[in-house]
Formats: structure tokens, C-alpha cells, sequence
């Protein structure tokens, strides 16, 4: 569909009712919603197999009665349940790359010269900052990594009062909404034959106030935004306002698949094999004593010391369980190595680094080289994201401004995203100090800055200099002394 066909979908003519189911359909574009139910399973221990009594079925234990009844032994049933063990390695397995993607802020990179690109740059922060963006990045990559979709919406909010937090006056403020399937979202996005997105739908289900489930359907499109639900069997248009900016306010991401998709069976052979070994180490945990022969006596109960009497070549000994758990190890070994490995998620438990000692910079770099490597294919996806993002907070602040239009449309900002990693500041210190021929690289003031241990820089550097002055007017006055 192009945008010209778009547009007279949703056109209203004169004296004709909208006809909203078929314009519902034509916005789908017949795509089929995302099923997240499997996801959310996964996802989440309480939804693995391992639990499920269909998939791993308690144990059915015959037991003779000693009755006799019309010549057969009377036999009851006894069920035994068997041991579950789950473990949250799906869950695992998206922090650590969302810690990677989003553990360090993403930085804003601009070549603003004149003051007024300074002052969109600078408004850009504000909106930024006011709005929690690095705890939000990590919150859209979370929601992207365990159900393969998410989209954020911008939208201002006018306010009573006018404010310059912005760095200009204005009554509103700039807020955003994340919209996850986790939520019960089906998202509906609708390209053109470029590969442009002209419209943004949302279909999603709330509880009115009588208890009944209402149906809404939101389409965002470059000039308009539509609303409506579905009450009662009956649709209707809730909403229908101007798009102020001229571009869809809603940025919208999706990858291929869950970041635990290629060993999801993987994680399911090993809640399998370690819910067995919990059996077996059930079994076997009570000592068993075999015997051979006829014993002719038993220790009494609580008589310390207690001794078996046997009848000659009568023999007794505990059966022990001799390398049944190598091959058993050996495959939870193997996959575990196999989850960390195929997902390129480092394992950094205590137990994996516990061994290493002080190490250099380079080295914690080999060290996290294919989680980095990770971030890097996932700015294919984050990288456009990133600066669709910042080209509509530029729309909406050329709307909020009218003197800085000209600036939010031309400045090119560029969102870069900085991989998490333990800098070894020692070593990088050492480094660049060789690099200038052992030259001071920080002045003192900077240096007390990023020690991070006071408060107050300016006064902390005066009383330094107070201190020194002090030491060189002793020394002056006492030479025999110093």
C-alpha cells in the first residue's frame, strides 16, 4: 500500500459513516499478531516443561497388600511425585545483554556550533533526561529481547504554567509511553512499497468500569492520529486529532526471534537431566546394605556400636554407586558451555571468577570480546531506533519553538551506543602519559572532578593550593627544618 491509498482508507466522505471494520482490516495488512503466550512460558520458571505433570509425570507405584482376593494378590497404587528443577537461564540470558547493550548511557554526538544548535542540543538532553531515558533503554531492550517487538510513543503534554527548562518558554512537556505484546499489544505496522512506514497500529483490550472486555484500535499516521473500540460487538471512533510534527511519533523495533530461541531445547534437556539426577540422588541417599547368606542376628535399637551376626560365608556390604554421574556431568557441562556460548553470554558468575586476579584492561576486553561482539549486531536494529527517536524529539521541539525550527530540522544529532566494560583507568592513564612523553594529562581541578570523593570541586582545589602554599612558606622559612 502506498501513502495515497492510505489516505483515502481513512478519508471521510461527506454524508458516509466510516466503515471502520474494513478500515481495521486494511490497516493490519493481514499480518498475523504476534503469539506470546510460548514466550512468556519460557520466559518465566513457573511456565517450563519441567513443572508441567503432562510433560514429566509423576511416578505410579504399585504396592502388594498380602491379600488374596479370587486367587490374585490385591495390589494398591501410590503416587511418588518427582523432582522439578527449573532455572531462570532464559531470563538470564536477556539481562546480561541488555546490561551490555544498555549499561553505560548512550552518548549524544553533535557538531551544534551556533547557539541556537546548541540550545536544541541542549533541549534534547533535557527532554532526555527528564524522562529517565537510560533506565528507558534498558526497559525497551528488555521488552525487545524476551518478545521480539516493542515501539515507544512521544507526545507533549500542556501544562497551566508556562517553564523555560528547555531552555525556551513553553506550557508543555514532552513525556513517552513503551508499548510491549508482554502487555497484551498487537502491533500493526504498515510499510509502504519502499519500505517507509506509513502507519502505526495498536490493538489492545481493557476492562471498562462494569467488568467487560472493550477492544481499542490505535492508528498513528504522519498526519493524523485514530482511535477506536469496539464496546458490545459495535465499533466506533473514540479519537481523531491532527499529527502536530508532521512524522509518525511512534518508533517501533523487532528482531527475528527470542534471545534464547536457538538452545530454548537446550535449557529443556537440562532442567530434564538435573530433574532425573535429583531422583536418582533421592534414591541412593540412604545407605542400602546387601546381603549374602543368612544373618543370625541384629543389633538392638539404640544399643551403640550395633554388630550383624551371619551364619558362615554369610556376607554384608553397602552398595555404592561408582561413576554413574560422569556421563551425567559430562552432558550438563556440555550444555551449559553450549547456552552461554551459542546466546554470546558470558558467564561472569562468582563461581567462574572467582579465580582471576588483577587483570589489564586488554585482557577484560578478550574477556567480554563476544558479548561486545553481540552489541555490535544489535545496533543493526538499536542504532535506527536510536536516532528515529531523536529526529522526532527535534520535530517536536521545532513545534514548541518557533525561533529554533530551522536548527531542530538541519542539526544532525547522532545517538552512539557505548558497550559496558570495567575500564582499567590505571592502565589507560599509564598509556596516554607515555604517548605525551610522561607530560601531565589532567590538571589538577579535572583530576579532583573524577575522583567522585567531594562534594564541592572549586573549594576542595583552593584548599590544595592553601595547603601547598602553606608547605612552601615553611620550607622558605625553616630550610635547616625541611
Amino acid at each position: 500500500m502506498n501513502l495515497t491509498e492510505l489516505r483515502t482508507a481513512l478519508a471521510v466522505v461527506s454524508g458516509q459513516a466510516l466503515d471502520i471494520p474494513k478500515v481495521i482490516e486494511i490497516l493490519k495488512a493481514k499480518q498475523t499478531p504476534l503469539d506470546i503466550k510460548d514466550f512468556i512460558k519460557q520466559y518465566s520458571p513457573s511456565g517450563h516443561k519441567a513443572l508441567d505433570p503432562v510433560y514429566r509425570k509423576d511416578k505410579i507405584i504399585k504396592k502388594p497388600t498380602g491379600e488374596i482376593k479370587d486367587g490374585v494378590e490385591v495390589v494398591t497404587s501410590d503416587t511418588v511425585k518427582v523432582n522439578r528443577q527449573v532455572f531462570p537461564l532464559q531470563k538470564l540470558i536477556v539481562e546480561r545483554a541488555v546490561s551490555f547493550l544498555f549499561g553505560n548511557p548512550v552518548k549524544i554526538n553533535s557538531e551544534g556550533k551556533t547557539d541556537k544548535e546548541k540550545k536544541v542540543v541542549a533541549a534534547l538532553t533535557r527532554i532526555l533526561y527528564d524522562n529517565k531515558i537510560n533506565s528507558f533503554n534498558r526497559r525497551i531492550a528488555r521488552e525487545m529481547f524476551r518478545s521480539t517487538q516493542v515501539a515507544e510513543c512521544w507526545f507533549p503534554v500542556e501544562g497551566s504554567e508556562t517553564h523555560s527548562d528547555y531552555g525556551f518558554d513553553t506550557k508543555f512537556k514532552m513525556r513517552v509511553t513503551a508499548f510491549n505484546p508482554w502487555d497484551g499489544n498487537e502491533f500493526y505496522p504498515l510499510y509502504d512499497e519502499t519500505g517507509d512506514l506509513i502507519a502505526f497500529s495498536r490493538l489492545f483490550v481493557r476492562m471498562n468500569d462494569e467488568g467487560q472486555k472493550v477492544t481499542h484500535f490505535e492508528t498513528y499516521t504522519a498526519e493524523e492520529k485514530i482511535a477506536f473500540k469496539q464496546e458490545g460487538g459495535t465499533w466506533e471512533q473514540t479519537e481523531r486529532t491532527v499529527n502536530v510534527i508532521k512524522k509518525i511519533p511512534v518508533i517501533y523495533g523487532h528482531q527475528e526471534q527470542v534471545e534464547w530461541q536457538d538452545v530454548q531445547w537446550s535449557i529443556e534437556r537440562l532442567e530434564y537431566l538435573l530433574s532425573n539426577f535429583a531422583d536418582t540422588n533421592d534414591y541412593h541417599a540412604a545407605p542400602k546394605i546387601f546381603i549374602e547368606g543368612k544373618i543370625a542376628g541384629f543389633g538392638q535399637k539404640g544399643e551403640p556400636g550395633q554388630i550383624l551376626q551371619g551364619e558362615k560365608d554369610s556376607k554384608a556390604y553397602y552398595l555404592s554407586w561408582n561413576h554413574a554421574t560422569d556421563a551425567v556431568k559430562l552432558e550438563i557441562e556440555t550444555l551449559l558451555r553450549f547456552i552461554f556460548s551459542f546466546t554470546q553470554t558470558p558467564d561472569i558468575s562468582f563461581d567462574s571468577v572467582k579465580g582471576l586476579r588483577e587483570i589489564s584492561g586488554e585482557a577484560l576486553k578478550m574477556l567480554f570480546l563476544d558479548a561486545h561482539l553481540k552489541v555490535q549486531n544489535k545496533r543493526e536494529v538499536f542504532d535506527e531506533y536510536l536516532q528515529r527517536r531523536i529526529n522526532i524529539i527535534k520535530s517536536f521541539i521545532a513545534y514548541m519553538s518557533i525561533d529554533l525550527k530551522k536548527e531542530a530540522s538541519t542539526l544532525a544529532i547522532e545517538p552512539e551506543i557505548q558497550p559496558f566494560i570495567i575500564n582499567d583507568e590505571k592502565a589507560m592513564i599509564e598509556n596516554l602519559m607515555t604517548a605525551t612523553g610522561n607530560q601531565p594529562i589532567l590538571s589538577q581541578k579535572t583530576a579532583i572532578a573524577k575522583s567522585g570523593l567531594v562534594d564541592d570541586v572549586e573549594a576542595e582545589y583552593k584548599l590544595i593550593q592553601e595547603e601547598e602554599t602553606r608547605a612552601k612558606s615553611f620550607d622558605i622559612l625553616n630550610p635547616i627544618g625541611a
